[in-house]
């Protein structure tokens, strides 16, 4: 499938990973139908995604982007986590069952709980401990459920933890580098390691998607392959920012359901998708501190 003239549909276009896959899609000379409640829709209502896209004859692929994604929000909003992500997510297959879509494209994350191996694989074990990953495994769910019952083309991306410029500071890397303007960082726990991906490499994995041919259901890790603490990531902003007498103070406080060390095995992408990661957390790093003038 080429990508010049596509025609793609993007839920959640005006989120962090929306807007740059926007962004690639449109410079790649795709066409792109962005839907987002900033843009007056509310994937949970039939009639107003049947509203925005009533002009639109045919589409090759979607892209489900649009979810609520921050995992202490869950917690404490669990209706409206499940009601956002599993009815969007239905919503969004029916349309593509309707218009006999190519390719549906469900972005996951975070559905295999605490490690039984590392790294891990796609065929790990899915153990929710939120309600925001327990609506992707259903999500997951709902996907093969069209492929085995109406044929859906269905491709699950797990990106592991993603970062880069223009991501929300509600998250780990862009909290640290908000504080580092005061010279002074304070976290909770600075043990637990995560596999970080820069949102480029992210982007990259759905054109990959877009671009090759597959018959079914798959299911693709994206990540780097290396885990490091959030104190290991602390360090390193400093060392590359170059900020001189920065305080850090960790209060110690764990999360809940704290889970120590997740590293994806992204085997399966570099076959299936020639997929690989190109930015490595320190390039990452310095991409984004630049940005803010840190560097």
């Amino acid at each position: 499938m080429k990508l010049k003239g596509l025609k793609s549909l993007v839920t959640g276009s005006e989120g962090f990973v929306g807007r740059h896959l926007v962004s690639s899609l449109k410079q790649k000379g795709a066409e792109v139908l962005e839907i987002d409640v900033q843009k007056g829709v509310d994937l949970t209502k039939n009639k107003q995604i049947d509203d925005y896209i009533k002009n639109t004859s045919s589409l090759d692929i979607i892209f489900h982007l649009a979810a609520i994604v921050f995992v202490p929000y869950s917690f404490k909003n669990p209706w409206i986590t499940y009601k956002t992500n599993l009815l969007g997510t239905l919503n969004m297959l029916e349309i593509a069952r309707k218009m006999d879509v190519k390719k549906f494209v469900f972005a996951s994350s975070y559905v295999y709980g605490t490690p039984k191996y590392l790294p891990i694989d796609e065929n790990h074990p899915l153990q929710a401990n939120s309600p925001y990953n327990r609506s992707k495994i259903i999500g997951e769910e709902l996907c093969r459920g069209y492929y085995e019952e109406y044929g859906c083309k269905c491709i699950i991306l797990r990106p592991f933890n993603i970062y880069g410029i223009g991501q929300n500071k509600q998250f780990l890397i862009p909290e640290i580098i908000d504080q580092l303007q005061f010279n002074k960082i304070v976290l909770r726990d600075p043990n637990p390691k995560r596999d970080y991906v820069y949102i480029d490499d992210v982007v990259s994995a759905y054109i990959k998607v877009a671009i090759n041919d597959f018959f079914g259901f798959e299911t693709f890790n994206i990540g780097t392959g290396c885990s490091y603490s959030v104190k290991e990531i602390v360090d390193k902003i400093i060392k590359l920012s170059k900020k001189k007498e920065v305080v850090i103070n960790y209060t110690n406080k764990k999360r809940e359901n704290e889970i120590n060390n997740i590293v994806a095995n992204i085997q399966k992408a570099k076959d299936k998708l020639s997929w690989q990661p190109l930015i490595d957390i320190n390039k990452g790093l310095s991409l984004i501190l630049k940005e803010k003038n840190f560097m």
